[in-house]
């Protein structure tokens, strides 16, 4: 799954209507200009106003310095719709240049719709000071499909103050699954309906949650070789154990439940929880939506000290494109997203101008010089609390990041099922729901 939303104010968009033809959205042919024509998607919608006019300056920008390449966007919501992905692809409609999220790129490429970008990889600048694992998302048998754009990966938002009110120590984020119990406990027993610790169980994010809490524990959701289920193990047992001990033995996860992420961020916001798994983007919808606080608000590492699941975006290419179009739309990339301190993920001076949050912990794209500016350009226009989410930064040094299993939302469908049952159910038996989730779960493997 995706997390709420892009880097700052950024919400998901584009794509283009499948009533266009092959010539509006992935062309496949150079303008008869005599300029090299791309089609891009992911342009904010005029709903998104501040962005929109980032995006739309920072392309104008592009073509002033490029004046042989035009670039034609796309605007729609969401950038990535999985029930017209395939079918955009599969009937020629899919933009020259186009969003993917990392969980896409694979199935990409083994439905033959990407162009490989290895013959040209070297025209792109940037490539070789962006994160290798990242890069690797991309890279099938050898060859470079993608180029990433963001990231995220999960930690524990935790409200400082409850902790300080529970006797807490509110610069010491949990650290361990037993932390998290405990410390949950004694935030529930300040009472007036306050909640330790909440978590998801319904619309597929329990089983979101649930994995990222196998990778936590150095679990994993399904096999290597991504064929069977490895849900029933000590790991899954570990998981589910837990959820139901806090909700039942502790009561410190409330009595409502089936709850999915908005309930949790207007639980968190209106400062009556003390704890939930989140990636960092939550932070400012916690507060321009849900009534937080930024110095209320921390963010520790994902609990357990084994793993946390990470997900993220970034751009393929069409099949049909030309070399012209590839080059093209390999130089907008990097002057759009992948120039430290410039473009419209990087201008921070121009974000904190427009009063977007920045300085929140994504994990960081860039390597080396490129990664060493950037997080100086980002700390000089920081307008948040910084320091309430180093305890992450420095814990994610450690952690594996893995990213979500093949056939995602069927199996979070699943585990959905599972870990409403241990929250709404006292009596529910962890053994056999493993068993029959690990089950269906091999269906679903055998028939991808």
């Amino acid at each position: 799954m995706r997390s709420t939303g892009f880097r700052r104010t950024f919400a998901a968009i584009g794509v283009c209507s499948l009533a266009l033809t092959a010539a509006a959205c992935g062309s496949g042919d150079d303008s008869a200009s005599g300029k090299t024509r791309i089609t891009v998607n992911c342009e904010p919608p005029k709903s998104a106003k501040v962005d929109r006019k980032f995006f739309d300056s920072d392309v104008a920008a592009f073509e002033k310095k490029n004046t042989d390449i035009d670039v034609v966007t796309h605007d729609a919501f969401p950038c990535q719709d999985p029930k017209t992905f395939d079918a955009k692809l599969a009937g020629g409609q899919m933009e020259d240049v186009f969003y993917t999220y990392f969980t896409d790129a694979k199935h990409v490429v083994d439905i033959n719709q990407a162009a490989d970008l290895t013959p040209y990889i070297k025209e792109l600048k940037s490539y070789d000071t962006l994160q290798k694992q990242l890069r690797d998302i991309y890279t099938v048998d050898g060859k470079i499909y993608g180029i990433p754009r963001t990231g995220y990966s999960m930690g524990l938002i935790y409200n400082r103050k409850l902790f300080q009110q529970a006797g807490l120590d509110p610069d010491k984020a949990p650290t361990t699954w037993a932390e998290v119990r405990a410390d949950a406990k004694k935030i529930a027993a300040l009472g007036n309906g306050t909640i330790g610790y909440a978590d998801y169980s319904a619309q597929n994010q329990g089983g979101w949650h649930f994995t990222a809490e196998m990778y936590s524990q150095g679990g994993d959701v399904v096999s290597a070789d991504g064929k069977k289920a490895t849900i029933d193990t000590p790991q899954g047992h570990a998981v589910l154990q837990n959820l139901h001990d806090m909700r039942w033995t502790d009561n410190s996860m409330g009595s409502k439940q089936l709850l999915v992420i908005n309930d949790v961020q207007q639980l968190m916001g209106s400062g009556k929880l003390g704890m939930y798994l989140s990636a960092p983007d939550n932070i400012p919808i916690l507060v321009k939506e849900k009534g937080g606080n930024y110095d209320d608000l921390a963010l520790g590492p994902m609990p357990g000290g084994q793993g946390t699941l990470i997900g993220g975006d970034g751009y393929m290419f069409n099949k049909h494109d030309t070399p012209a179009q590839i080059r093209a739309g390999l130089k907008w990339l990097d002057s759009m997203f992948l120039t430290p301190g410039s473009g419209f993920l990087g201008d921070y001076a121009r974000a904190k101008k427009a009063n977007a949050p920045v300085g929140l912990p994504e994990p960081r794209l860039f390597t080396g010089a490129a990664d060493a500016k950037d997080q100086q350009v980002k700390k000089a226009n920081s307008n948040v609390p910084v320091a309430n989410y180093q305890a992450f930064l420095d814990g994610n040094q450690s952690l594996q990041m893995k990213i979500e299993p093949p056939d995602a939302q069927q199996i979070y469908s699943v585990l959905d099922s599972a870990v409403s049952a241990v929250l709404t159910k006292k009596d529910a038996n962890i053994d056999q729901l493993l068993k029959d989730a690990s089950g269906k779960i091999d269906g679903i493997l055998a028939r991808g």
